[in-house]
């Protein structure tokens, strides 16, 4: 008898876990519909990496991802609330809900992909470091020895991680901006930045004098959806996929980057 009514007391449990956790899937299928029910988007976007997020002249967000954000907005038929974050917000921001999506340069790895779920590629990339002319660096072992800046928890910091020797002192800063400028100021001798960021800090500083020196990782955007919000990631998805045959993605990369998107990947 005890032992049946053990057998029955661990039937229930198991039978509530089973109930909590396909609730739990239920709920975390709300986003599209919660999305659709406010008629209003929420896109983390970062203000410090153009051409792809920055300030305009009127103090507002322009950029390739914000053009994107708006893009999807107008395709589900809501607004879209910007949301500004740093490399280092931008996961979180999803974790928290205090975005539904990030489109903030924002590489895909299985690191990443254990917490947040990612749509397609809408934009091509890719991350290296950067030095002066006068210093010669011809593969990752002449880093050992020499300060290189990176901006925390961006790909081209996680990356170089795993490609820099013992002896290499990377400095971490909190934003694009704040990278540069140590950079700028001779607080790090080389810099690992997204080819976009360097080609400004490039056009803006000459007096640097800065070049491409190695190439971190190909590495074309996507964007970030919270774990298990499939229905929204479809969506996105199917946007995405329009936008792509019918040549809008090419002609927003062409405006911003200069070139077509190419063959992104999925």
């Amino acid at each position: 008898m005890k032992m049946f009514q053990r057998n029955k007391r661990h039937f229930v449990l198991a039978l509530a876990a089973t109930s909590f956790f396909a609730g739990s899937a239920v709920q975390a299928q709300t986003a599209l519909d919660d999305i659709l029910k406010s008629k209003v988007l929420k896109v983390a976007v970062q203000t410090d990496s153009a051409p792809y997020g920055f300030v305009g002249t009127d103090l507002k967000p322009i950029g390739l991802d914000i053009e994107m954000a708006n893009y999807i907005g107008k395709k589900l038929g809501v607004a879209v609330e910007l949301v500004t974050v740093v490399s280092a917000s931008r996961i979180p921001a999803l974790q928290t809900r205090k975005a539904d999506l990030v489109i903030a340069t924002l590489g895909k790895n299985p690191d990443r992909e254990k917490v947040i779920d990612f749509t397609a590629s809408y934009s091509p990339f890719f991350q290296a470091v950067f030095g002066p002319k006068s210093v010669s660096v011809k593969g990752f072992a002449d880093l050992a020895g020499k300060t290189v800046g990176a901006t925390r928890g961006a790909m081209e910091d996680q990356e170089l991680s795993k490609l820099a020797p013992s002896g290499t002192d990377i400095k971490r800063f909190e934003d694009n901006n704040a990278t540069v400028a140590a950079f700028a100021a001779g607080q790090v001798q080389f810099v690992a930045l997204g080819a976009s960021v360097a080609a400004n800090m490039m056009s803006k500083n000459p007096q640097l004098a800065a070049e491409y020196k190695l190439l971190i990782k190909e590495s074309p955007n996507f964007i970030g959806v919270a774990k298990g919000e499939d229905k929204l990631k479809s969506r996105v998805n199917e946007i995405l996929a329009e936008a792509k045959k019918s040549g809008e993605l090419d002609a927003l990369s062409k405006k911003w980057l200069g070139c077509p998107s190419g063959d992104l990947p999925l």
